[in-house]
């Protein structure tokens, strides 16, 4: 089977805080969307990554790419408005001999190449979707639009969904499509394909593939990315 990756990368990441579009923004003086393909294009069982960046910036994003020596396969086309349509439009212009797809976050910059592999080596075994998940520490609530307490959720039965998740090429562009149809907006792909009736089956994640999403986050991604620069320089 062969593998492309997408990495949706045209949000402007507000949360964040004002500026450049958060797949932009730097980590150790390099982009977080550098970050993320790199890891991608360095995984054994990735062929092809696929970036969707911001509208009307694809040269720019080519660019740089190009000036920090991205070697592997890499495409870029434009994105949409939506995470989704830039997820649809990356999928319109995958190779025919694609049959497996991984779909990541560049707000997750960190997450190793060997989560890519995981979920890659999943798809090639003949799982149809997968995803990688960590266990819930926080005792989670479900409250109601006051504020009041409904239910405490069963910590046991609960997890923490991370990128890349990955997909049968030919049911991730028909759950895109029913999507689309139907006005549906998912938080990830595989809320998306769950709407068809598809199991979803879930590999372990890592601590490293936190999302970067508020200020808080990309000052404990500089943490993490100089502890791992030092333990390689020993």
């Amino acid at each position: 089977m062969r593998v492309a990756a997408i990495v949706p990368a045209a949000g402007r990441g507000e949360r964040l805080g004002p500026g450049t579009p958060k797949a932009l923004r730097l980590l150790g003086g390099v982009p977080l969307l550098v970050h993320a393909v790199r890891a991608l294009s360095s995984a054994r069982l990735v062929d092809l990554v696929v970036v969707a960046g911001p509208p009307e910036g694809e040269a720019e994003v080519r660019a740089l790419l190009d000036a920090h020596d991205v070697a592997a396969e890499v495409r870029v086309v434009a994105g949409g408005e939506t995470r989704q349509e830039s997820v649809r439009r990356a999928l319109d212009v995958l190779p025919a001999d694609v049959a497996g797809v991984l779909v990541h976050d560049a707000a997750r910059p960190l997450a190793p190449s060997d989560l890519a592999d995981d979920v890659a080596q999943a798809l090639i075994a003949g799982v149809t979707a997968v995803i990688p998940v960590m266990p819930v520490t926080d005792t989670i609530k479900r409250v109601d639009v006051s504020g009041h307490v409904l239910q405490t959720l069963p910590r046991a039965e609960l997890v923490a969904v991370q990128t890349p998740q990955g997909f049968a090429r030919s049911v991730l562009a028909e759950a895109h499509d029913a999507a689309a149809l139907d006005g549906f907006e998912g938080t990830d792909d595989a809320s998306l394909v769950e709407r068809l009736g598809v199991p979803v089956q879930t590999v372990a994640g890592y601590d490293d593939a936190f999302k970067v999403t508020r200020p808080g986050d990309l000052a404990h991604a500089e943490t993490v990315l100089r502890r791992r620069l030092e333990r390689r320089d020993r």
